[in-house]
């Protein structure tokens, strides 16, 4: 029996590039591109056509841009893909505008191709992913008390949690603001990664969080990092 595939939509205006992410992915054995879309209206029709689990998804494009179209696919519960930002941007407004409206990862087109499969598979894991050249700047921001955090990332108090993190949980949570992985926080815990999924899941439940970028957004704000 063969593993499961995790299919890709691939959006950006550039033919070329989206050519070039096709071929990096299609030959990995546990990758399928499943589609393309060159405008941000047409990445909404894909995704609701194509169900796919992770998406690549450029800003500006011509009708609506990469973050409008990550918002309402987010808003489609129907869908239920990761988003990956791609973009040659790197602007902070585009990150935090990103974050806001639902993405799970955000990577410069300037990334290796080793980049760009990890974030696939990171994110068909459930596992967010940031570029390293702008991890500082998102941890300093929403960390930070001189700018607000967006809405959709601004954290409950956690002294006022209507169900605390548990000594274990804040563990993990803490090793998750280390940027590590499932199978790294079963290791260095000593439990199983069954485990370690069962309490992200409680984690991101209690934070209010929707996946683990928020979640490690939060680990920081909360002083876990």
């Amino acid at each position: 029996m063969t593993d499961p595939q995790i299919r890709v939509l691939i959006v950006d205006d550039h033919s070329m590039l989206r050519a070039g992410f096709r071929t990096i992915l299609d030959i990995q054995p546990d990758i399928t591109v499943v589609g393309e879309a060159a405008t941000g209206a047409e990445a909404v029709a894909q995704a609701s056509a194509l169900l796919p689990d992770v998406i690549t998804m450029d800003v500006q494009m011509p009708d609506m841009d990469g973050i409008e179209a990550t918002r309402r696919i987010v808003a489609d519960p129907a869908v239920g893909a990761a988003i990956a930002i791609v973009t040659t941007f790197d602007q902070d407004d585009y990150l935090y505008q990103a974050l806001d409206a639902g993405a799970s990862g955000f990577l410069l087109k300037n990334a290796g191709a080793e980049d760009l499969i990890a974030a696939v598979r990171a994110l068909a894991a459930g596992d967010g992913m940031l570029a390293p050249e702008v991890t500082r700047r998102v941890l300093a921001r929403f960390a930070g008390a001189s700018a607000p955090a967006p809405a959709a990332v601004r954290p409950p108090n956690p002294t006022v949690l209507a169900e605390p993190l548990t000594d274990r949980e804040a563990e993990v949570l803490t090793l998750l603001a280390d940027a590590r992985s499932n199978a790294e926080i079963a290791t260095a815990l000593f439990i199983g990664e069954a485990t370690v999924k069962t309490h992200v899941s409680r984690i991101l439940q209690k934070l209010g969080a929707r996946d683990r970028v928020q979640a490690v957004v939060l680990a920081h704000r909360m002083g876990l990092a």
